[in-house]
């Protein structure tokens, strides 16, 4: 099966320049033709563009370098070789010429071979630039899904660790969950973007991971706790950071500064820092607030779940003492889509 033609457009308000041009061209390419600027855009777009166009600069109306400048600003179009063909012969005006997007320049009169020759080489690198093009596109299209995929892995990673933390002192691990939506919602309303509330939802799910290594004889006591077991209990702080550890990613590194600083207060008196208002990093701040509502809220063996209205008060309560006083209040002003999330994520009975 033959090779499709390539469609070469001659545009050009003489038709003695055009008949020579398409005696040139038409036993080798299929020619199209245009006898003025305007119908040589208007056949470019009303069809599929042609593969090189042949302009003649010097033409009523419209001429040559203004249909070219039109080409050129149009991403359809941008990219077709456009070979001037004049009768102006000036260093000048071949310069101007390739400075607006030529890629070549033929002068009148025309031979016959260089006609050729220059089409065909600009034909050629036209393939060529395309083609790189597509292996581009789909080279970025390919890293973009591993990209992807690799985010994907290492979000649900993440949640799985946070899970594996929870259930070793609540057996439906919805916990995380819900506070992950809630400092989803906090963010969202500090201003952050999607993108940015994603990953302080993300990384507020490993809050608690640290609790992997507090002893189950204190960290499942169902009384309350001696001062000894309650200074255990604080190093899951510092044990979380360390199993998260160092890294360069992002996502790990804001982990980690959460399950570090979620039990700082506002007035400095958590731990492990002693950190006091705005020194505490804003995941932390977020955490804090989510982590304690849902705390008050859920069934422990220590105690019964307190009412949305009770919680709610208790955060108004702390606004400015223990919790970020902005945020605190946010939360309680978010409590519709507070409830939507805790009804959607119910422990299970």
């Amino acid at each position: 099966m033959s090779e499709e033609k390539k469609t070469i457009l001659v545009v050009d308000d003489n038709q003695a320049n055009i008949d020579v041009l398409k005696g040139i061209l038409a036993g080798h390419y299929t020619v199209k033709v245009a006898t003025s600027g305007r119908l040589a855009l208007k056949a470019i777009f009303a069809a599929r563009p042609p593969d090189l166009i042949l302009l003649d600069v010097m033409m009523p109306e419209m001429d040559g370098h203004e249909v070219c400048r039109l080409l050129k600003a149009d991403e359809r179009t941008q990219h077709i070789p456009v070979i001037f063909v004049t009768a102006r012969s000036d260093v000048e005006d071949e310069a101007y010429g390739l400075s607006i997007g030529a890629a070549d320049y033929l002068i009148k009169p025309v031979s016959a071979p260089i006609v050729l020759a220059r089409v065909k080489t600009h034909l050629a690198l036209y393939d060529r630039s395309r083609h790189l093009e597509g292996l581009v596109q789909n080279r970025t299209a390919d890293l973009l899904a591993k990209s992807r995929e690799l985010e994907e892995t290492r979000l649900e990673i993440t949640r799985c660790l946070g899970r594996a933390a929870e259930y070793r002192d609540n057996e439906t691990g919805t916990h995380v969950i819900r506070l992950s939506f809630y400092v989803r919602l906090l963010a969202c309303g500090n201003g952050l973007t999607d993108v940015e509330a994603d990953q302080m939802m993300a990384a507020s799910i490993m809050h608690d991971i640290g609790k992997i290594g507090i002893p189950d004889n204190i960290l499942l006591k169902p009384g309350r706790l001696t001062p000894e077991e309650f200074e255990v209990v604080k190093q899951h702080t510092q044990i979380g950071a360390d199993i998260i550890g160092e890294h360069k990613s992002e996502l790990l590194q804001l982990s980690r500064m959460t399950a570090l600083t979620h039990h700082e207060k506002w007035n400095g008196r958590g731990y492990p820092g002693g950190l006091a208002g705005e020194a505490i990093p804003l995941a932390g701040r977020m955490t804090a607030i989510a982590d304690v509502f849902d705390a008050l809220t859920s069934v422990r063996p220590y105690k019964q779940a307190w009412s949305v209205d009770e919680a709610l008060s208790w955060l108004h309560k702390e606004a400015g003492e223990s919790l970020d006083p902005k945020l605190a209040r946010m939360f309680v002003e978010l409590r519709p889509e507070v409830e939507k999330i805790m009804k959607t994520f119910r422990d299970e009975k």
